[in-house]
């Protein structure tokens, strides 16, 4: 209970609206929380009883509260969303989906340019979207070009043409960068690429009619054949999206909890067309109720930045009018509207119900995936005597060619399957060339000191290798006092082959050699193929990157502006190795220190 007066602490309490802020003894932020009266939200957390026991945990960790007076609810939630997203209160509802949405954005160019952004829109030319996510852009984007033939190439590549690309050949592009077609005939493409964009099918069919009617009156038969095609493919794709009903454009929200799993679940309709489901499963650690939870995470999505151009023109979710308010309020002070309703009848009720039902089939799938995870970390202690079920499995693996561009990789295995979420890179840097034994050993001391000082160990390392490799990581498990971790290698054996691998304990003299068809087995080679995958991903980006780049890129203290001046009064890297020190000095921008730098990078001497 909290260490204050909690009864004068209550009496004393404004019941007007505000924001509170719970806090533990080390002066930890553990809850944020809004109110339209202060005083009633904050007795209910102390009641003697109808309490459920997240909230009762929630309460005995609380050693003092702060409150903070609003002029309204309104800004109450803007101010609890600022908190939230600046301390990330452990037993706040967070939302962790925050990346940006794609669009597809035609240039201001002669002949524009159709392409696939993402992030801030800061280049000329209209926007279109957002869409929900990359698949559907790409998706348009094909249909765009098989209908019109837009380029899509960037502009430093366009201009430099000579002759038609592959995508002219196979029927993908115009060819406007090499002057087969007109400018004229490009931006009637435009035109019709826009109707498409903005959803008006009909006017754009219409068009295409007409045009294939004047083609055949002037007897230009091919043309008015690809003008039939054109018509024929774009009725095609209006056949495909058949979950269509009415020409709304809505956000649908309902949430469901079975079995002690929270799901909220979001359909996303665009002119009355089902374009995207997302399936959130929040962690409820105060114990709200499940109206609370849906509204904390509406708010959040909305007016925590995760979604504010993603705003439809209704939002549908089974919740009292008044009780959204508040941050319909907030996005009308932006500019911004949008509508409630709770889906009662008639085509919202429809959305509603199909809302609920992936909903449930959200957390069956999830709880069944859970099971099956869980059953299979049952096996790999049963196949290694484990004393107990391991809960994460852990897995290293190293990867370079011939000693360049050396990466560790650490993938996660836990109770859900593969937590991508906590996988990890670790560059080698410090250690010779090709020896794999120092790298491993590094990266892996590296990764559980780190564990170690945060309490998260896992409860199963497992080695891409066989007995050195093991006996290497077994002494940084001995360093760093860390017995409770059981470590396991897994190398192939002399015929190289998949399922004939052998399985190392620290110390043993001979391996463990499983039934190539154990479960348990199994899923320790799936976590090894996945570690060397992730491994082999890294290394390869960064060898790509060091090959892509030239060695004056990695000058000291030299930026874009320096490396011109150096390359207009040199010529070339060449010439640079071969001037003398006093030489760079003469280079506008360039001090005597700074050349002495360069020079000693340029020649590979130590800088004292």
């Amino acid at each position: 209970m909290p260490s204050f007066d909690i009864k004068a602490f209550l009496q004393s309490l404004t019941q007007r609206a505000g924001v509170y802020r719970m806090y533990d003894a080390d002066q930890q932020l553990l809850y944020v929380g809004k109110a339209k009266n202060l005083k009633n939200r904050v007795s209910s957390y102390f009641r003697a009883r109808g309490l459920n026991t997240k909230t009762v945990a929630l309460v005995a960790k609380i050693d003092h509260l702060d409150i903070t007076v609003t002029a309204s609810e309104s800004e109450a939630l803007i101010l609890e969303q600022t908190l939230i997203k600046q301390h990330r209160p452990p037993y706040n509802i967070l939302l962790k989906d925050d990346k940006s949405y794609p669009y597809l954005h035609l240039s201001d160019h002669k002949y524009p340019l159709l392409a696939y952004r993402r992030g801030k829109r800061k280049r000329s030319g209209n926007y279109y979207g957002p869409y929900p996510n990359s698949q559907a852009v790409r998706e348009a984007q094909n249909y765009i070009q098989r209908l019109f033939l837009l380029r899509n190439c960037e502009d430093s590549y366009f201009n430099h043409r000579s002759r038609p690309c592959l995508q002219y050949e196979i029927k993908r592009c115009s060819a406007p960068c090499v002057g087969l077609i007109s400018e004229a005939e490009y931006q009637r493409d435009i035109e019709r690429t826009r109707l498409f964009l903005e959803g008006k099918s009909r006017v754009l069919i219409t068009d295409l009619q007409g045009a294939m009617d004047e083609a055949s009156g002037f007897l230009e038969f091919e043309k008015a054949a690809e003008y039939r095609d054109r018509i024929d493919f774009l009725r095609r794709i209006q056949e495909r999206q058949t979950v269509e009903s009415g020409d709304h454009d809505a956000d649908v929200w309902a949430i469901t909890e079975w079995q002690s799993v929270v799901c909220v679940q979001k359909l996303m309709f665009r002119v009355g067309r089902l374009t995207n489901s997302q399936s959130f499963f929040p962690g409820n650690p105060a114990g709200d109720d499940a109206d609370d939870v849906l509204i904390t995470f509406i708010e959040q999505y909305y007016i925590g930045g995760h979604a504010s151009d993603m705003l439809p023109d209704n939002i549908i979710a089974d919740i009292e009018g008044d009780r959204l308010a508040p941050m319909l309020d907030v996005l009308k002070q932006r500019g911004e509207r949008a509508k409630h309703m709770r889906g009662v009848r008639g085509e919202a009720r429809q959305w509603l119900v199909m809302a609920q039902e992936n909903a449930r089939t959200s957390i069956q799938s999830k709880l069944s995936g859970h099971r099956v995870a869980l059953d299979k970390l049952e096996l790999v202690s049963t196949l290694l005597d484990m004393p107990a079920t391991p809960k994460r499995i852990e897995c290293f693996d190293i990867s370079h060619a011939q000693g360049e561009a050396a990466y560790a990789s650490c993938v996660v295995y836990g109770q859900e399957g593969l937590d991508k979420s906590r996988y990890r890179r670790f560059s080698v840097k410090h250690v010779t060339a090709g020896d794999d034994y120092a790298a491993l050993e590094d990266s892996v001391r590296r990764h559980l000191t780190r564990m170690k000082d945060q309490g998260d160990l896992p409860d199963l390392l497992l080695i891409d290798g066989g007995q050195g490799q093991v006996s290497r990581v077994n002494t940084v498990l001995e360093d760093l006092e860390l017995p409770s971790v059981f470590l396991l290698g897994i190398s192939k054996g002399t015929t190289r082959k998949s399922g004939w691998e052998f399985l190392w304990r620290p110390e043993a003299v001979r391996p463990l050699m499983p039934n190539p068809h154990d479960e348990g087995f199994r899923l320790l080679q799936y976590v090894r193929d996945e570690a060397h995958r992730f491994a082999i991903t890294g290394h390869r980006k960064a060898r790509a990157k060091k090959r892509g780049q030239s060695d004056i890129e990695t000058l000291p203290g030299v930026g874009p502006k320096r490396r011109r001046e150096l390359l207009l009064h040199f010529g070339s890297l060449r010439n640079m190795r071969g001037a003398p020190r006093d030489e760079f000095e003469k280079v506008p921008g360039i001090s005597k220190s700074l050349a002495a730098k360069i020079f000693a990078s340029l020649h590979g001497e130590e800088q004292e």
